[in-house]
């Protein structure tokens, strides 16, 4: 497998001289200070490709991500032009650029956690979820209408209750920790701000949130497929709906029935193991097996679930040690890569990079993106790298 690195670009606490040290061969990265809609331009992408690859030995491998904006999420404003975008930079990217693209189709949050920096029995961190303290973000501080139908009486309860105990300070970082999964939360959220993006998808279901994923990929993935570029779609962190908005790509059957509607080989895969595990159903195996041909990325990331049922609690654990079962994974996505290789396809070699890690040892003096420290990383890679060694 290639095994490769997320770097955020100049702005990033950890550098290029850095990644080379942790044995990572390729660099996931993206243009963030493009918004999404806009066109990536050959320039911006050329040095991108620069800032990575001068004298490095490195090379950027994969687009994550190339943002599909709400507007063509909701098939509203200036969708079309957005996709006119879309088109642009992929032929962009195709002339300079890497080949794998990453995107997802998240309704306004990317990713949602409840703590950023939980504290772990050995003085390290990681992020989690806690359903109660969503809820009590959902109930009390966001007020949405309609909320109290999400949760059954016990989590109501156990909200107000927490309400009730936390102090502005305690609320306030609450609402920042899941506010930090917005695209361009940086620019400081409200919670006006997130009732308002909410609002965008009155009347949008998973139905037609699936309809416009499908229009959006009946649209680009021809060109992706003309470029010889692989498009791979990063299912829903967490796999399951929050502050009501439809969730479309959670499970194997959200992968089969959208890669069956747009079936072109570049139409693929991103196979997160953290966002999928977090669902009690899921099958690493069973997914390799029947999509495997379509995977173009993977995220090797583990969790722990706390409770049962569609919705839970869950904390990033270490990679070897969460509900999903990495060996049996690695050893399905090593029988992919043979079985490529068998056949010729020149994409072969799986890309794959250790997702986020625990905040460990120095990592603690270091401002870097939740869930992506140096140390807590380098030590996932290197456990992953063992298990890929004994395999092979």
């Amino acid at each position: 497998m290639r095994q490769t690195w997320r770097w955020f670009g100049p702005a990033d606490t950890i550098s290029i001289a850095e990644i080379r040290q942790t044995g990572a061969a390729g660099i996931v990265s993206a243009l963030h200070h493009i918004p999404p809609g806009a066109v990536w331009s050959e320039a911006e992408i050329a040095r991108r490709k620069a800032e990575i690859e001068t004298g490095s030995g490195l090379t950027w491998d994969v687009v994550e991500s190339l943002p599909v904006s709400e507007a063509i999420k909701t098939q509203t404003g200036p969708w079309r032009d957005h996709i006119a975008a879309y088109k642009d930079s992929l032929r962009n990217l195709a002339a300079t650029g890497p080949k794998t693209i990453c995107y997802n189709f998240m309704p306004v949050l990317d990713w949602t956690r409840t703590a950023l920096r939980a504290p772990l029995p050995h003085g390290g961190t990681a992020m989690r979820f806690d359903l109660t303290d969503f809820a009590m973000f959902d109930l009390h501080l966001l007020a949405r209408p309609g909320a109290a139908e999400d949760y059954t009486d016990a989590v109501r309860a156990e909200a107000a209750r927490r309400f009730a105990e936390t102090d502005d300070t305690a609320r306030a970082q609450l609402v920042n920790n899941i506010v930090a999964g917005l695209p361009g939360a940086n620019d400081s959220w409200s919670l006006d701000d997130v009732r308002a993006l909410l609002a965008t998808y009155s009347g949008i279901d998973a139905t037609r949130l699936r309809q416009n994923l499908i229009d959006f990929l009946a649209e680009v993935a021809p060109v992706a497929e003309e470029l010889d570029l692989r498009l791979c779609c990063h299912p829903d962190d967490p796999p399951f709906s929050l502050m009501g908005l439809p969730r479309v790509m959670s499970d194997l059957a959200d992968y089969r029935a959208v890669l069956a509607a747009v079936d072109l080989p570049a139409n693929g895969v991103t196979f997160c193991t953290g966002s999928l595990g977090v669902r009690a159903d899921f099958d690493p195996v069973a997914f390799v097996d029947a999509l495997g041909a379509r995977i173009h990325f993977v995220h090797l990331r583990n969790t722990r679930r706390d409770g049962n049922g569609d919705r839970v609690s869950f904390i990033e654990s270490d990679h070897l040690a969460g509900d999903t079962d990495m060996v049996a994974t690695l050893r399905a996505l090593l029988a992919e890569e043979r079985r490529r290789k068998a056949e010729g396809r020149a994409d072969w070699e799986l890309p794959m990079r250790p997702d986020h890690g625990h905040d460990l040892l120095d990592d603690h003096r270091r401002a870097s993106q939740p869930g992506y420290p140096l140390i807590g990383r380098m030590k996932g890679l290197a456990e992953l790298r063992g298990v890929i060694a004994a395999l092979s």
